[in-house]
């Protein structure tokens, strides 16, 4: 589409402002930054998955050139700081608390994976510090290696934490089982799978970095760090690890080069380097190698999921049963046990009408890297189990795949959910029939035919799916284990003049804010974009702040921003009312005009801006002077995205590399603030789900812990060759959870893009299952194995 370099208001298409600095080289990431006396960290890693520390002795490398400390576990552990935590609180099934094990920064009696740290050198520079990290002695005694769940959980498995019987972190539920079991006592049809969704790292374009300072004078601590949360950061770092109060930490988070949840989490790295800087006294500085990123960044999804669905003699659902053990790593990450729990859990009704709904989750400790929220946290897994389980049903019922979901839709809102959420808008089947359309599906015989002509297996899958996006609310969220609110802050100040600035509590890794955010003030204010300034990821410039996952930006943060701009207006009629001379109640503010029908006279909205500061027209005992507003804003429920996508893939069956030749997505995101930028946050999230349907995976070595695909020789990522010209449509039907009708666009294209891709594999080969990443070795393998 052929887009306006500026112009643009709230909804309409306008080209990314970020792009020119972005793509210029003149962006500001942590690692641009060099400050004076700025010194360098490296971290002394374990070789291994599990093992007990009997000695660090750093005296080799203290006196390499350029060192200027060695510090250790037992050095932190004298200071009193406290371990890094899991946030989310969850409940077992007994009634007992998660078991969380022990985190300190710095491992000084155990190492739990490879790439656990036990030390922290600081030089004058990098590779002085990489070097002299080298020469640190560390004496280890290995212990048994956990290495997967089925180690891990096993009778005679070691112990990996002592608070965690058995290795298990949690044992978990939601929903009725007798109620759920009843449903399948009473169907025509029962359907299984088992399935396995895949373990990812994240690989952000730019590694995490971060610059430490403390100043003495003002006991005062600076933390530059890539975080999608420094909020959150700035209360961890001092509440929980014990940094001192938070008005003496400031987070600054500039520009970040993408997240996907993995920059959202409080890491042991951006702890020791705070530490460091405040025992020197000089700025420290630590910048994450690609290596070091596939062994620290925390890793996503990894479940191990038993799924049954019920059906009676229709076809219609009666219940779904679902049994899964998540894999947590060797410690419980930031929002580790939300993920595979309450996010993935209360998502799996889809878009369908499910009367019971069962499931149980168990998170297992093991000798592997810490896993966490990844883009879609929970979502993902949950579509591709209830997905795949209706494929087969459809499969083995011999029902057409399109009609067995369209006939279980819900269609009556809002609709309350067997597992806790409440859907308040949504059309599914003009989401269906919208990608049916786009994609063709109904000549896709022909197709499949010509493509057999060719040599070639040609398959169509379609799958629905539906998100809970827009994170709050804060409420029902203390429920569930939360223990901070998930509300968002917006600060709207006008100047004199007539710019704006915005101060908002999220924050931009890659979603356009700098543009979306301005279109809707623009909107507001009717002023040009070019006229505001959002200013975002510094803890002393804006008060408050959750921080930007979970597709919050938008019905979250906009409606933050919304809501004070609201009240700026509201302000300058009151001003506007004395300036004109009318009565307040008679003043009207459209396009960039405040009005007085009555008299026919206008003020433009900086002309007010002007006389909010100069004071000299309204009595300032009544109004106060300037011309700015905050906003809370707390939504009463999660918004719910959906859409349907469809893809068509071919095959080769001599050598098993399987071509997307077509993808489809229709998405409902409700209001829309940016067409442009939405297709681009599909694009990448369906990229991302193609990625881990067909290539990515990490694996360990089970005897060792060893990450096998530890590089990018070895872990597959998408490249533009490998996907198709995507089509992507939406309808709109706007939710009732925030003033905008927005539901968020972030994650979908990664929520249903993994089940599409195998659905339609699966279509093309005529197999009954295949496990993710479906590479061209595994589905050679499935199309040369006896029937499934």
């Amino acid at each position: 589409m052929r887009v306006p370099m500026t112009t643009g208001r709230f909804g309409e298409p306008m080209r990314r402002v970020e792009d020119v600095r972005l793509t210029t080289g003149k962006g500001r990431y942590v690692d641009d930054l060099k400050l004076n006396g700025m010194v360098h960290a490296a971290f002394v890693r374990s070789p291994h998955a599990h093992a007990k520390i009997l000695l660090v002795d750093p005296s080799d490398a203290v006196n390499m050139p350029g060192v200027l400390t060695v510090l250790t576990g037992d050095d932190m552990r004298q200071d009193a700081l406290g371990p890094l935590i899991c946030g989310w609180a969850l409940t077992n099934k007994d009634g007992t608390p998660q078991r969380m094990g022990y985190h300190p920064a710095l491992a000084h009696e155990v190492v739990r994976y490879v790439g656990d740290a036990v030390a922290i050198v600081i030089a004058e520079t990098r590779n002085q510090a990489d070097d002299a990290a080298e020469m640190v002695l560390v004496e280890y005694e290995d212990l048994p290696v956990l290495a997967s769940m089925d180690q891990a959980m096993s009778p005679d498995a070691a112990q990996l934490h002592p608070e965690a019987p058995g290795n298990i972190a949690f044992d978990w539920e939601i929903g009725d089982r007798n109620a759920t079991d009843a449903a399948f006592a009473a169907a025509a049809h029962v359907a299984r799978l088992s399935l396995r969704n895949n373990r990812l790292v994240p690989n952000a374009m730019e590694p995490r970095a971060c610059i430490a300072i403390y100043d003495r004078a003002d006991e005062q601590y600076t933390l530059y760090l890539t975080s999608q949360c420094p909020h959150i950061i700035r209360t961890l770092m001092t509440a929980v690890i014990g940094f001192g109060s938070e008005h003496k930490f400031r987070v600054i988070s500039p520009d970040v080069g993408g997240g996907f949840g993995s920059k959202a989490f409080n890491y042991p790295e951006e702890v020791a380097v705070t530490w460091a800087a405040k025992k020197l006294g000089i700025p420290v500085k630590w910048t994450c190698s690609r290596s070091e990123a596939f062994l620290t960044d925390a890793h996503g999804r990894d479940h191990r999921t038993h799924v049954e669905l019920a059906l009676d003699a229709n076809n219609m659902f009666l219940g779904l049963r679902v049994s899964t053990s998540a894999n947590m790593g060797a410690y419980l990450s930031t929002f580790a046990t939300l993920v595979p729990t309450y996010m993935s859990a209360m998502l799996l009704s889809g878009q369908y009408v499910i009367p019971a709904i069962y499931c149980e989750v168990k998170g297992v400790y093991t000798n592997t890297t810490p896993v966490d929220a990844y883009r879609g946290a929970g979502r993902p897994e949950a579509s591709f189990a209830l997905e795949r389980i209706i494929e087969i049903a459809a499969r083995e019922l011999n029902a057409d795949r399109v009609e067995i979901r369209r006939k279980n839709f819900i269609r009556s809102f809002p609709y309350q959910t067997p597992v806790i959420v409440e859907y308040d808008v949504g059309d599914f089947d003009a989401c269906l029939d919208m990608a049916l359309n786009m994609s063709n599906y109904a000549e896709f015989p022909s197709r499949k035919a010509e493509a057999a002509a060719r040599g070639k297996l040609r398959g169509i899958g379609v799958v629905t799916y539906i998100e809970a996006a827009g994170s709050g609310p804060s409420g029902l969220l203390s429920k569930l284990g939360g223990n901070s609110g998930m509300w968002e802050s917006a600060e709207v100040r006008v100047n004199p003049t007539g710019s704006v600035d915005v101060l908002s509590g999220t924050h931009s890794h890659g979603q356009s804010h700098a543009t979306t955010f301005a279109q809707l003030v623009a909107t507001r204010f009717g002023i040009h974009t070019d006229q505001i300034r959002i200013v975002q990821g510094d803890t002393d410039k804006v008060q408050a702040g959750v921080g930007t996952f979970g597709s919050r930006s938008g019905p979250v943060g906009m409606t933050a921003i919304d809501r004070a701009c609201a009240k700026v207006i509201e302000k300058g009629k009151q001003i506007a009312a004395y300036v004109l001379d009318v009565p307040y109640d008679t003043v009207d503010f459209s396009e960039g005009l405040f009005t007085a029908p009555a008299t026919n006279r206008t003020i433009p909205f900086a002309e007010l801006a002007y006389h909010a500061h100069a004071a000299s027209a309204f009595p300032t005992d009544i109004i106060e002077p300037g011309l700015q507003a905050h906003c809370f804003f707390d939504p009463p429920n999660f918004s719910f995205p959906a859409g349907t996508y469809i893809c068509e893939v071919e095959v080769d069956p001599e050598t098993g590399v399987t071509s997307i030749v077509d993808f489809v997505a229709a998405d409902d995101f409700g209001a829309i603030a940016n067409p442009m930028v939405v297709h681009g946050q599909v694009h990448g999230g369906l990229a991302q789900g193609i990625g881990q349907a067909l290539m990515e995976n990490a694996q360990y070595d089970l005897e060792t812990g060893q990450l096998l695909t530890g590089s990018f020789m070895d872990y597959c990522m998408p490249r533009a060759d490998d996907l198709p010209f995507f089509k992507v449509d939406t309808i709109a039907t706007l939710t009732t959870t925030n003033d905008l009708g927005m539901k968020g666009c972030g994650e979908a294209g990664a929520i249903g893009a993994p089940p599409a891709v195998i659905n339609a594999l699966l279509d093309a080969i005529g197999k009954r299952h295949i496990e993710m990443p479906a590479t061209p070795q595994r589905v050679w393998e499935a199309l040369n194995a006896a029937d499934q």
